[in-house]
């Protein structure tokens, strides 16, 4: 939970240092900045956001984003799965980002409200990233099977939720270098740290995503009885359609990375990045699928509270399994 609070403020203080640091644009304004904006060089998207047939899709999306934002709040309300509530927060500033487009349809040179929208909508599938590593973690305790993950769950808890931090600020660096500088070099070198650091939480989500299925692959063959315990229960009660939720969950936010990590190799004037359908299909709808197959299926309804008798059970099983591995070795 206080890690959800903690990429809350570091998104808050990231977009307050690019504003401040924002110069302001020296080159001759065009009478028009809806005439041709792609030759603009005041409008950053180098096109009008919200056009006839995005408009559409801009209030639907909003619409949709915050009620899985909403419906997770009353979901972790209900079943509890606090651990989740990164991603949740992270719904919410996806909604506030996308909804900062509207602002750039009516002032498309506006660099305040473009560093808002870009960084909001670029940083919040951190948090959906950081639920994902947590939910292994609570997922692998649950069923008492932390030996079938190549690393233990809480080592690959704080591992990877240390890899997103690391990379969320890379990107925030860098994000912030490039949208709010002036001269081409250092806008480079911005744009150059920022697809660093998507490249590397890619790379970091591709193993993550490889050692989840390498999880399940293992508790199948080896523990079969914990595996398809649930198979008396309608299936959208059995933990496997949780395990599934994730796979589908890991997909989306792949595709996403993916598309940011071409998108920012092209450069910010790039097709990928001038185009607003390619933004809506291969980042928004990716993410936005990645969120909501959750609410059918929220962890909380497969995965209890950890009591601390059960916490110190877990903790008694590893170390068993830490020295049984030991004396194997040996």
């Amino acid at each position: 939970m206080y890690r959800a609070y903690g990429l809350s403020l570091l998104w808050i203080l990231s977009v307050i240092a690019s504003v401040l640091a924002a110069p302001k644009t020296t080159l001759p304004r065009p009478a028009d900045p809806f005439a041709d904006p792609r030759d603009d060089p005041y409008n950053p998207l180098r096109y009008i956001a919200s056009n006839t047939l995005t408009a559409i899709a801009f209030s639907s999306v909003i619409r949709l984003v915050l009620f899985v934002a909403i419906a997770q709040s009353l979901c972790m309300w209900k079943w509890g799965a606090k651990f989740m509530l990164s991603m949740t927060i992270g719904a919410y500033t996806f909604a506030f980002g996308i909804g900062t487009r509207f602002g750039l349809h009516s002032h498309p040179e506006s660099k305040g409200i473009y560093i808002v929208e870009y960084l909001f909508v670029v940083l919040s599938p951190c948090a959906f990233i950081a639920a994902e590593y947590v939910l292994l973690g609570r997922l692998a305790r649950h069923l008492r099977c932390d030996k079938y993950l190549l690393v233990t769950s809480r080592r690959i808890t704080i591992t990877f939720i240390s890899s997103d931090i690391t990379t969320f600020l890379i990107q925030a660096i860098g994000g912030a270098m490039s949208i709010s500088a002036n001269d081409e070099p250092l806008a480079l070198a911005g744009s150059r740290v920022f697809l660093t650091g998507l490249a590397l939480q890619l790379l970091s989500f591709l193993i993550f995503t490889c050692i989840f299925l390498i999880f399940l692959y293992r508790v199948q063959k080896y523990q079969n009885a914990i595996f398809t315990k649930d198979k008396a229960l309608v299936w959208y009660k059995d933990w496997r359609a949780l395990a599934g939720t994730m796979i589908v969950s890991c997909i989306g936010i792949l595709i996403r990375s993916v598309y940011r990590t071409i998108e920012l190799s092209e450069g910010f004037q790039g097709r990928l990045a001038t185009s607003e359908p390619f933004f809506y299909g291969l980042d928004t709808l990716p993410l936005f699928l990645a969120i909501m197959v959750y609410l059918p299926f929220w962890p909380g309804r497969f995965i209890p509270p950890f009591t601390n008798a059960i916490e110190k059970q877990n903790v008694k099983d590893e170390v068993k399994t830490s020295q049984a591995s030991t004396v194997e070795q040996s």
